[in-house]
């Protein structure tokens, strides 16, 4: 190997490199518990190694890309290490998609491999079949619920047999791409966020500092590695540290309250619907909750109501709001425990490893007080989007990233998120933000859930509109709300109409999906007034 090779190799700071070192450090600590199988740090590396080889004799090399389409599993975290310590590119998939919406992801990544849980198999196979004539040459099979591999696959289980425990030999650069994340698709199409071995482990930098994390954190992940949130702000930080992971298929508040109760686990990750549904939980006051010391919430902002609830009901928990978004990997800000109450709904300053601002439509920062669109500068940004020039251009315009996202900053420097660009509701003139009228809402008893939009109406351009969830027993009328608001806003934030429902349209990481609102309720506004 040439000198610049012996000394890359000497320097390298790759994901698969955080594994080794803390299995190093603590090898027979617990690293990972998935289904009541504890495994040590040691045993996770060794599994990893051999995974990898696995993959390398079944032809990926350094770049490819290999997508993964399962609920959250050890095989999930097995093939997130071992596919990085070959140098290839890990594409996850959300498991709520269909076999189109899967088969594009294929296709735009140009995946040599789909790796899927038995369940999804199905629309995996038709999702390959829309795609025709590909290049998909590896199948994998993760047996979650017990069901016969089927004819074209093969199991991952099997892969961990491999002879070879030793780390592959791949000298990985600190910018090469390690995932590619896709986005929610609030667009015509995702597109796919490249992220790098640098950017990543800078992000868990920030999260790790600003999330005051510890090596002796317990923590139990519930919410969908597929997503940047659980998987880069706290998995893979707490791999990262030798802390302990408990791994949840899913957000089940039941679930997640007798585990927090069982192992004892100190932190805690859920999104604001989440926590919700875990103090709305019958028997949320019958757990021994007590070990539990942190908590951290993101995806959208914690209604003030509920920050007070939390404050009451988990008085020893320090909370913490990561505000960001997949393409910085995706912290961004950080609002601390000491700020919940002083600085409610805020999403916090800067992270570490980030400079923030806010800025008009020609990129010049904004004074405190004044709205403008959220920019960043950080590490933690990815590379571009994938195949897409053009937008990677305009997203990071002016030599910063554009987040999309309004916001105003205070004097002290705290961000408040206005709203999306998207979801800012323009009526009779005005500018209306959802979240705004979302606050007011959650401040009558009654209301569980909110979620304010826009309906296109003539008169107004878009008639603001509430969409809400009450609490178990209660049943207010439209005018009582209406009422409510009308005591808080500005006539024109106002709801024009509200309606009622079970339940708000979800994404398996918790935000709220308007856009489905948008279109279910469309029809609301071609009533009288």
């Amino acid at each position: 190997m040439e000198t610049a090779g012996v000394v890359a190799a000497a320097r390298s700071q790759a994901i698969g490199d955080l594994l080794r070192r803390s299995a190093a450090r603590v090898p027979g600590k617990t690293a990972l518990v998935w289904r009541g199988r504890r495994e040590s740090f040691g045993g996770l590396d060794e599994a990893v190694n051999r995974v990898a080889h696995s993959l390398a004799d079944r032809g990926v090399v350094q770049g490819d890309r290999v997508a993964v389409f399962s609920h959250n599993c050890r095989e999930f975290v097995l093939l997130y290490f071992a596919l990085a310590r070959l140098g290839a590119v890990s594409v996850p998939i959300n498991f709520m998609l269909t076999a189109e919406e899967v088969a594009y992801i294929l296709g735009h990544s140009g995946a040599v491999g789909l790796i899927a849980e038995d369940a999804l198999a199905g629309e995996a196979e038709a999702a390959v079949k829309q795609l025709g004539d590909n290049g998909i040459r590896l199948f994998g099979w993760i047996g979650l619920s017990g069901q016969p591999v089927a004819a074209g696959w093969e199991d991952v289980a099997a892969w961990e047999e491999h002879a070879e425990a030793s780390e592959p030999a791949v000298l990985i650069g600190d910018d090469d791409p390690v995932q590619l994340m896709y986005t929610s698709g609030t667009e015509s199409r995702p597109k796919g966020a490249i992220m790098s071995h640098r950017g990543l482990i800078a992000q868990y930098v920030s999260a790790i500092v600003d999330g005051r994390m510890t090596a002796e954190d317990i923590e139990v992940h519930a919410l969908p590695l597929y997503h940047c949130a659980q998987l880069h702000c706290f998995l893979t930080p707490d791999i990262y540290l030798g802390a302990t992971s408990i791994l949840l298929q899913g957000p089940d508040a039941a679930t997640i309250l007798r585990t927090v109760e069982t192992e004892r686990a100190t932190k805690l990750f859920c999104p604001p619907t989440v926590w919700l549904s875990l103090l709305r939980h019958p028997d949320f006051d019958n757990y021994d909750l007590s070990s539990l010391r942190k908590g951290y919430y993101g995806a959208s902002i914690m209604p003030v109501e509920v920050l007070h609830e939390l404050a009451e009901r988990l008085p020893v928990v320090g909370l913490v709001n990561f505000y960001g978004q997949t393409e910085l990997a995706p912290l961004a800000t950080v609002l601390a425990p000491e700020d919940q109450l002083t600085k409610p709904g805020s999403a916090g300053r800067a992270a570490l490893n980030v400079e923030t601002r806010v800025v008009d439509d020609d990129g010049v920062p904004v004074a405190p007080g004044v709205i403008g669109e959220i920019v960043h500068r950080s590490p933690h940004a990815m590379l571009g989007y994938w195949n897409d020039p053009e937008k990677t251009a305009e997203a990071f315009r002016d030599g910063w990233f554009h987040s999309g996202d309004l916001g105003v900053l205070d004097a002290d420097g705290y961000l408040s998120v206005v709203d999306r660009k998207k979801d800012m509701i323009k009526t009779g003139g005005e500018n209306v933000a959802s979240r705004e009228v979302e606050e007011v809402l959650y401040q009558h008893p009654d209301v569980s859930e909110a979620a304010v939009v826009g309906i296109p109406r003539p008169h107004w351009i878009e008639a603001v509109t509430a969409v809400v969830v009450t609490r178990a027993g209660t049943a207010p009328s439209p005018a009582a709300i209406i009422a409510h608001c009308k005591q808080h806003l500005a006539p024109f934030k106002v709801p024009k109409f509200v309606t009622f429902t079970e339940a708000l349209p979800k994404n398996p990481s918790g935000k709220i999906l308007k856009r489905e609102l948008r279109s279910e309720y469309a029809t609301l506004a071609d009533q009288p007034n």
